[in-house]
């Protein structure tokens, strides 16, 4: 069987998956994973650029798709009322500046101070020094938005004049929020490699995981930044609601006409636009790995992965390459997490696990070839189809299994009870099946 085939077989069974949901479930559950898949894929895409084309182990994904969402919060929200108020969203602004310069002033004097005493002394004080003035312009200012409707704000709020009642005129401000979110994660994944670039892997592993913690964590607290816990709800959208398609006579009209309920229909029309964006921007950024893999650079990342000191040799940068992918890997999580936020209509911090979906992620990696963009994108589709439809199989399954027992048998309760875990034991099983009969994944690197 030729590649090409091969592969195509693949994305079918994909489709005849989504097809069976369709028909056996329903069509909204079907749309639900369609989506959820897109975006699974993209972050599938830059998890595989950095591991993938670098070798570089970076278990801080989720932190980059919570900034991701952050920014479309940021970016789609109209401003919060008085919070920008002198004593409110400016001194913030101002105090995050203060702090910024300071850091870079402790660093200019690290680089240009002879070493000695007066060097470490220098850069404590000007960092002591600097906490302090930062907190004492930080503080009220951060009380001053807390207090201002903290039952449905609290917040600084965004940057879209129209915000949530304006969705049609603003709504662009939505789809700018994902380039947003795609610059904020490169920003921090800019600060991040930096510092932690040069660790060997292991290590890496673990700064990564400890800063992605360190950000949500920062998510969660910060309640002027997005509420936090609070959550962001109701947030703009790049598609219509449900609500006004539902009071569109001509829409009403057209469901009617093709014997589907008018309320039914405004659900799928909605998913289905969501699905043609998200489609988009897949093609998109898959596109551009391509072309990146497939350029000199992308052979030079290849080589640098596979033989370091070589590539040292042969007078490659290896760090800065490092910081190049890594960005850029981050960025395309950005841009996944802000993608995730807007089908979600909220922001919810909470919801972010670093440990527990970052592994579900390089599980889609692993699964479907690391190395190759194609089967990031295929392992995307497959592991969370699975994700999501194991549960309710296996309960089914368990159901099935002990229909025979008696009623409160000791049994019968674990066995249906265990249905829970499978989404765990089937993510392990596939795992484990893909790693012995094909170890570099479904649709190898060539």
């Amino acid at each position: 069987m030729s590649e090409t085939t091969r592969n195509t077989l693949y994305f079918a069974l994909v489709a005849i998956l989504l097809i069976g949901t369709a028909i056996f479930q329903s069509a909204n559950t079907a749309l639900f994973i369609l989506n959820m898949g897109l975006i699974s894929a993209i972050m599938a895409l830059g998890v595989n650029l950095q591991w993938g084309f670098a070798g570089l182990f970076n278990v801080g994904v989720m932190g980059f798709v919570a900034l991701g969402g952050l920014a479309v919060a940021l970016t789609s929200m109209p401003p919060a009322p008085g919070a920008w108020a002198s004593s409110g969203g400016p001194m913030i602004v101002l105090a995050l500046a203060f702090g910024a310069a300071t850091v870079a002033l402790a660093v200019y004097v690290q680089k240009k101070m002879a070493a000695g005493r007066a060097k470490i002394f220098a850069t404590v004080g000007i960092l002591v020094v600097g906490f302090f003035i930062y907190r004492a312009i930080f503080d009220p200012a951060v009380g001053f938005v807390e207090a201002i409707n903290p039952a449905n704000a609290g917040n600084i709020g965004g940057l879209n004049p129209g915000g949530v009642d304006n969705f049609k005129a603003h709504g662009y401000m939505t789809i700018l929020g994902w380039g947003f979110g795609g610059l904020l994660a490169a920003g921090a994944a800019w600060v991040i490699g930096k510092t932690a670039l040069g660790l060997r892997s292991d290590y890496l592993a673990i700064a990564t995981l400890g800063i992605a913690e360190i950000i949500i964590a920062v998510m969660k607290n910060e309640d002027w930044l997005a509420r936090g816990v609070k959550n962001i709800i109701g947030m703009p959208r790049p598609v219509p609601y449900e609500i006004d398609l539902q009071n569109s006579e001509s829409f009403v009209a057209n469901a009617n006409a093709i014997g589907i309920d008018p309320v039914t229909a405004s659900t799928l029309w909605v998913k289905l636009g969501y699905s043609v964006l998200f489609t988009i921007v897949l093609v998109v950024i898959f596109l551009m790995a391509q072309a990146a893999l497939k350029s000199p650079w992308g052979r030079m990342m290849r080589a640098i992965r596979d033989n370091e000191v070589a590539a040292e040799a042969m007078g490659k940068d290896v760090t800065n390459r490092h910081l190049q992918i890594f960005i850029l890997g981050s960025a395309v999580c950005g841009i996944a997490g802000a993608m995730m936020t807007t089908l979600d209509s909220q922001l919810t911090p909470g919801s972010y696990q670093p440990l527990r979906f970052t592994f579900l992620i390089w599980v889609m990696v692993i699964v479907g070839g690391s190395g190759n963009n194609l089967g990031a994108v295929l392992g995307g589709f497959v592991i969370w189809f699975f994700w999501v439809q194991v549960e309710p199989i296996g309960l089914w399954l368990m159901q099935l299994i002990t229909s025979g027992m008696a009623e409160g048998s000791a049994l019968k309760s674990h066995l249906i009870d265990s249905a829970a875990h499978m989404r765990l034991l089937t993510m392990g099983l596939i795992l484990l099946l893909v790693l012995r009969f094909s170890p570099r994944g479904l649709i190898p690197e060539k």
